[in-house]
């Protein structure tokens, strides 16, 4: 019998001694989820005082800049360490190319020097990815059969990289998983001077079915044109080859990895833990946001158990932070004891 297991049997073992109370719990629980665990997502709208509901994410609102700013008033003194953004693009400024992500005047560039500003301390985790720029959806520049041209969105991701990074980004998020993306940022960051930015690569980014009500948050769903099937990996397959991206990202200068979704993909948070020292960060994505939001039926302290227990579960997969829709909730429920 394996030693770590204990071997005594009932009543000399009584496994329940350990649940009797609230503080037993506490003080032998193995993992606890914290501010200091966890990522806020900002979807930014152009303008000003512009706030619109996401009818998909309850309780999430596209916010204009000097609306964030307020937000992070609120939320920075109460622990809030980290966001991240997502510009919400108006559909003149989309083409096929996906040209105003080099825009160094974007919706982007400028809430992350406006941030900075006011905000220096803060940490600004920025998308690199052109779907938010794109009039078809999709990540990068397409052929003609509707497949990304992987050395083609490169070259674009690496200049976008860089203007965010100029902009005063702390970590550069590429999404797109394109072959080859990292190195090439990495590459570039160190010829820019940009040596101290962090990469923070989307390494296993699955082909979900959970991401709808973000293409609704950023506008890209209406025009996605089939699907991403040909660059974001098969859910179908084993852990392997989620471990061969990790491997190569990190080979190519990758600080920390994300894999997303979460929820669904525990397996895989699990074995990278287990196979890498490298911090893992996992996405509780829109689409997990709004089932558990629909499983609360409206009930808060519901939904602040279930968030926790989801949230908890990241955890105890092996993850070092939590990019999730709930951390503003989270935040403002600190002083609330969640069993």
């Amino acid at each position: 019998m394996n030693s770590n297991f204990m071997v005594s049997s009932f009543p000399l073992s009584r496994m329940r001694r350990l649940r009797q109370s609230v503080n037993i719990r506490s003080i032998v629980q193995s993992h606890q989820v914290s501010v200091d665990d966890l990522i806020f997502p900002y979807f930014i709208l152009d303008g000003e005082k512009q706030s619109q509901e996401i009818a998909s994410m309850p309780d999430i609102n596209r916010l204009s800049i000097d609306l964030i700013l307020a937000d992070l008033h609120q939320l920075i003194p109460l622990g809030l360490k980290a966001i991240a953004l997502f510009p919400v693009t108006p559909s003149h400024l989309k083409d096929n190319s996906g040209t105003e992500a080099l825009n160094s005047d974007n919706l982007m560039c400028r809430a992350i020097r406006k941030i900075k500003s006011v905000f220096p301390q803060l940490l600004i985790v920025s998308d690199v990815a052109l779907d938010p720029y794109t009039s078809h959806g999709h990540d990068g520049v397409l052929d003609k059969d509707f497949k990304m041209l992987n050395d083609e969105t490169t070259e674009i991701l690496v200049r976008q990289s860089l203007l965010q990074a100029e902009a005063g980004a702390d970590m550069i998020a590429p999404s797109d998983m394109c072959d080859g993306r990292i190195v090439a940022i990495r590459k570039a960051l160190e010829a820019s001077n940009f040596k101290n930015t962090i990469i923070m690569s989307y390494s296993a980014k699955y082909a979900s079915h959970l991401y709808s009500p973000f293409r609704d948050a950023v506008g890209s769903a209406s025009a996605l044109s089939g699907d991403k099937k040909n660059y974001q990996m098969n859910y179908a397959n084993a852990c392997h080859e989620a471990l061969n991206e990790i491997a190569l990202d990190i080979s190519e200068g990758a600080d920390i990895v994300i894999i997303k979704p979460g929820m669904l993909y525990l397996d895989i948070i699990k074995s990278a833990s287990d196979n890498f020292t490298i911090p893992i960060c996992a996405y509780q994505v829109s689409g997990e946001y709004a089932m558990i939001y629909q499983l609360s039926q409206g009930n808060a302290t519901t939904l602040d158990n279930l968030m926790h227990e989801a949230l908890t579960a990241f955890k105890r997969a092996g993850c070092s932070m939590i990019i999730s829709y709930y951390t503003k909730k989270f935040i403002l429920n600190l002083n609330k004891k969640i069993i």
